[in-house]
């Protein structure tokens, strides 16, 4: 995945070009951006920062008003992410990814983070 050139190189610049992605990049069409060994980002600092970043870039895709709640001139369009792990430890991963600002599902298989609306909105 690459950038535009006006991306900032900071995790706010990041949640506004992940946004961008649906509309600019991928001409109104909705993404999955899959991320292959996240096992190897589980344990670095910053984690927890990055799948919230990745939620945030994705729940703004996936609105169809702006962050004050005005009325976007697109659509909402879907943005999901995925973080294929080759160790699976579905406990693990739901301890680690939760925080007060993000939703943590777990089933058969899978963990899901989502931004939690009585937190963002």
């Amino acid at each position: 995945m690459q950038f535009p050139d006006y991306f900032g190189r900071n995790w706010d610049a990041l949640v506004d070009c992940l946004d961008d992605l649906c509309g600019a990049v991928t001409g109104g069409v909705g993404i999955v951006g899959i991320i292959h060994d996240a096992d190897r980002l589980l344990e670095v600092e910053h984690f927890l920062l990055f799948v919230s970043v990745l939620c945030q870039g994705a729940d703004r895709a996936n609105s169809a008003v702006d962050l004050d709640g005005f009325p976007l001139d697109r659509p909402a369009i879907a943005e999901h992410f995925v973080l294929e792990f080759r160790e699976f430890d579905r406990e693990k991963i739901a301890l680690r990814v939760g925080q007060p600002d993000l939703t943590v599902t777990t089933g058969e298989g899978f963990v899901a983070a989502a931004l939690n609306l009585e937190e963002w909105h």
